[in-house]
């Protein structure tokens, strides 16, 4: 029989938790992406663990056009972690800017996580991952978050429509009609003020998951050598692009599954 579905308001975002199990996966997306992108995920997972997906804030097209700080998302995640398993750590599974976010989370509030599961994004920007980059890679990197970085400062028409047309060439999965510039300000406050620049080296079990057939990389070597240093640490490549997950699911799920069924 399967596990009932609950959706739960939590810091003022709706929160899916469905599927059971001892360990707590909490799923965290990026661009241009809703809690929608980890449907092949939760379909796979919900056997084996409570999965508990939201949206990020700002990117619900319910939610106000404003930039939200890297500590006030983790306050977020915060109240989210602690509603869903306020007895036992949890395991991230995060994407892109969820990974951004995701490690700052764990750097806080290490006693929360237990496990990690990163996709696409390591230490980019990072010294090392940028003096790796070659001058086209960085060229093609800034011109795709500058132009998302302005599209969020233009009325919502040329804004939405530009940003939309990125993310359909970098082929994101999700649905153009909800796709909007409100959801550009990491890439504003990525080329304003930042958020901050606090490496993250992995305190507990880490995977870290890639796509092999990209332009470029958001990881470097070192990142690499230092997931694989942690203990349980593992890399692993797939022939996709940037949305791993999506674009290779089982052999995603598989891994990730036999990873955690390993700690």
């Amino acid at each position: 029989m399967k596990a009932a579905t609950e959706v739960r308001r939590i810091a003022g975002l709706d929160v899916t938790m469905e599927g059971g199990g001892a360990r707590t996966v909490v799923m965290v997306h990026g661009w241009p992406d809703t809690e929608a992108v980890w449907a092949p995920q939760v379909a796979a997972f919900r056997d084996h663990a409570r999965c508990v997906r939201f949206t990020l804030p700002g990117f619900g097209q319910d939610h106000p056009r404003r930039v939200y700080g890297i500590d006030e998302i983790v306050a977020v995640m915060k109240q989210i972690v602690d509603a869903a398993s306020p007895d036992r750590p949890v395991t991230l599974l995060l994407h892109d800017w969820g990974c951004v976010f995701g490690y700052r989370f764990a750097q806080a509030h290490p006693a929360r996580v237990n496990s990690i599961i990163g996709v696409d994004v390591g230490d980019a920007g990072s010294r090392p991952h940028l003096a790796g980059l070659g001058w086209r890679a960085k060229l093609g990197m800034a011109a795709y978050q500058l132009c998302l970085a302005l599209a969020w400062h233009l009325p919502a028409r040329p804004g939405d429509a530009i940003t939309r047309r990125i993310a359909r060439w970098a082929k994101a999965p999700g649905d153009a009609t909800k796709i909007s510039a409100r959801m550009n300000y990491p890439y504003h406050v990525q080329w304003t003020q930042g958020y901050g620049r606090n490496p993250f080296v992995p305190h507990c079990p880490m995977l870290f998951v890639y796509g092999s057939r990209k332009p470029f990389m958001f990881h470097s070597a070192e990142w690499l050598a230092t997931v694989r240093a942690t203990p349980q640490g593992q890399v692993l490549a797939l022939k996709t692009g940037h949305w791993v997950m999506h674009q290779e699911p089982a052999a995603f799920n598989e891994a990730a599954l036999r990873w955690l069924s390993a700690l």
